[in-house]
């Protein structure tokens, strides 16, 4: 893999980086480390060193090093780079982190897009939204200024006007309230449209100036940490909240989870399980309305330790009707079926009662088929069969039905 100034380093998911200098390589080794665990003390597999070899795991998105390296990571499925990505940012739309949706795009922005990296489609997706925000207008608010001017606005503040004017009788020092965008949110996004600048696509420099124009009365942040705890956003600035959580990722890599930057530049990255799992439950959600879909529940004590904490079971995704759970479906960012999968599907099965339970695989060249078991436990008296399924990630309303038939079919 070979970079040159206008293309990243280009690299599947769970494939060797390559191509990298050794500044590169050892700042990328310090963020693998750095970011081996979660916010909750949850292993975290980011990068990875296989060999001597540092690989990309199943975190998708791009890392910039300190050094100006921009490594993009695409999902493992299909052949060329623009279908990968093409497919990624469809997977992204009902994507949700903490912070609750994220990512706003349409159909035609997809095509659009897909033939850039991923760091200037999210350049591009930020832009989109702060022109809209633009439209709208600028947030403003009422702000107490204390200045000494040539003429009489407000109240005189007469410790200060004696003080600084006894012999000048042409200022005044007053005290008066200003409408002003110098606001935290206003001076952080200022300060994003000034650090993107030099990385973006040159296509969309032109609309940075632009934009820097609406700002031009709002100073850039000199504290921007400082204006991230005071930003606020009441009822009256909806049209905030996207563009901040794009801020929030450029200035702090915030919003898709937390990783360290003191390493690299900035980490834009998704895990892929999530967003494959917020897929499949956005398609449900989307092309059925036979069952309500519950996503992430309900959840069920399994068992209780020594100390009474009990563990919970809890799906990926339960398809419910009447009250009761029919079917329990688990979403799998894997290639190839894992025993310990399947001892977990079974256990969903038993603890709700239903018939039948699904693993969803994305379906590949090797993997399109879709596939039966029987479970061989005469014990427990009703019978439960076990589907593996292919999903179509270009096709998920004909994976929706092709799933509800086949799991229709088994009787009970």
């Amino acid at each position: 893999m070979q970079q040159t100034a206008s293309s990243p380093i280009v690299v599947r998911e769970h494939k060797p980086l390559d191509g990298l200098d050794d500044r590169d390589l050892n700042d990328l080794k310090d963020f693998a480390l750095a970011n081996a665990v979660d916010d909750e003390g949850n292993p975290r597999a980011v990068l990875t060193l296989l060999n001597g070899q540092l690989h990309a795991r199943n975190h998708v998105g791009i890392i910039e090093t300190r050094g100006g390296t921009v490594v993009e990571i695409l999902p493992k499925v299909f052949d060329s780079d623009e279908d990968a990505r093409n497919v990624f940012l469809k997977m992204l739309r009902p994507y949700r982190d903490r912070a609750g949706r994220f990512v706003q795009f349409g159909q035609a922005s997809i095509r659009s897009l897909s033939r850039f990296n991923m760091l200037q489609v999210f350049i591009r997706l930020f832009l989109n939204d702060l022109v809209r925000l633009t439209q709208r207008g600028l947030a403003r608010h009422y702000q107490n200024v204390e200045d000494n001017l040539p003429c009489l606005r407000g109240r005189i503040q007469f410790a200060e006007h004696i003080r600084l004017n006894a012999a000048n009788g042409a200022r005044f020092y007053v005290s008066f309230d200003e409408f002003t965008a110098d606001r935290p949110v206003n001076r952080l996004i200022h300060t994003t449209i000034h650090r993107l600048r030099p990385i973006a696509h040159p296509d969309d420099r032109q609309l940075l100036h632009q934009l820097r124009i609406c700002f031009a009365d709002v100073p850039r942040s000199t504290r921007p940490e400082v204006d991230w705890k005071l930003r606020q956003i009441d009822r009256s600035m909806s049209h905030y909240e996207t563009v901040m959580a794009w801020v929030g990722l450029f200035l702090f890599n915030q919003g898709l989870a937390t990783f360290s930057g003191e390493h690299v530049n900035r980490a834009l990255l998704f895990p892929m399980e999530k967003v494959f799992e917020d897929y499949v439950v956005d398609a449900f959600c989307r092309h059925q309305t036979r069952y309500q879909v519950w996503a992430q529940g309900p959840q069920k004590r399994f068992a209780v330790g020594e100390d009474g904490n009990p563990v919970w079971l809890r799906p990926d995704v339960a398809l419910m009707c009447g009250g009761k759970v029919r079917f329990v479906l688990d979403a799998k960012w894997k290639h190839g079926i894992v025993q310990g999968d399947i001892y977990q599907i079974y256990s969903y099965g038993r603890k709700f009662g239903c018939r039948a339970v699904a693993l969803i695989y994305p379906s590949t060249r090797d993997f399109r088929r879709r596939l039966r078991y029987e479970f061989n436990d005469s014990v427990c008296g009703q019978p439960l069969t076990l589907w593996c399924f292919p999903f179509d990630l270009e096709e998920p309303r004909s994976s929706v039905e092709h799933i509800l038939n086949d799991l229709h079919s088994d009787p009970g």
